[in-house]
């Protein structure tokens, strides 16, 4: 009588190999993604990165022609000299 027992119980440690297998071919394939993921997000941020810095270029490109053009306007006396007043007249 001791086979039947210790067949059922040796069935069951078999499944239970099985279905381990199984979870730890699953947890390659996430490992693997994840990985993938990881990647991706760092290759974004470098991106990122990256189009900060052509920003802040622009933006320094920017300033340089407004100070340019304030100075060709005040030499062509095309801006007012005092403070800027802002008249509302009410038609």
């Amino acid at each position: 009588m001791t086979n039947g027992p210790e067949n059922i119980v040796l069935v069951q440690i078999r499944r239970l190999d099985e279905k381990l297998d199984r979870i730890l071919v699953d947890l390659g394939d996430i490992k693997r993604r994840m990985t993938s993921v990881e990647q991706q997000v760092a290759f974004l941020q470098q991106q990122t990165g990256l189009l900060h810095g052509d920003f802040a270029g622009q933006s320094a490109r920017i300033d340089r022609v407004e100070q340019r053009l304030e100075r060709i306007e005040r030499r062509l006396d095309l801006v007012p000299v005092g403070p800027r007043r802002n008249f509302n007249i009410a038609l």
